[in-house]
């Protein structure tokens, strides 16, 4: 089921996780089967800071606070909004 988020919608680790908890999967399981994906949690905080600059405005740092609160690392949220040029 990670794999099916991962290929329609960028995600955090920790925000995949939680989602696969919603549907009710273990903390366990959710983070083995997160892990699993071997995801570029890089690649993943400059999908979503794209699509978050597809739908709004935001400053370089109101959007790397916004990839934090979503889960990402502050390294992973620099490096995304990087990607996206801000």
């Amino acid at each position: 089921m990670a794999a099916s988020y991962l290929k329609y919608s960028p995600f955090s680790r920790s925000g995949l996780i939680d989602q696969l908890k919603y549907e009710g999967f273990s903390t366990k399981l959710a983070t083995y089967g997160v892990d699993k994906q071997r995801a570029n949690w890089n690649t993943q905080a400059a999908k979503m800071a794209k699509q978050y600059l597809e739908y709004s405005a935001f400053s370089r740092s109101g959007l790397i606070a916004q990839l934090e609160y979503e889960g990402f690392t502050t390294a992973q949220a620099k490096y995304g909004v990087k990607k996206v040029g801000l």
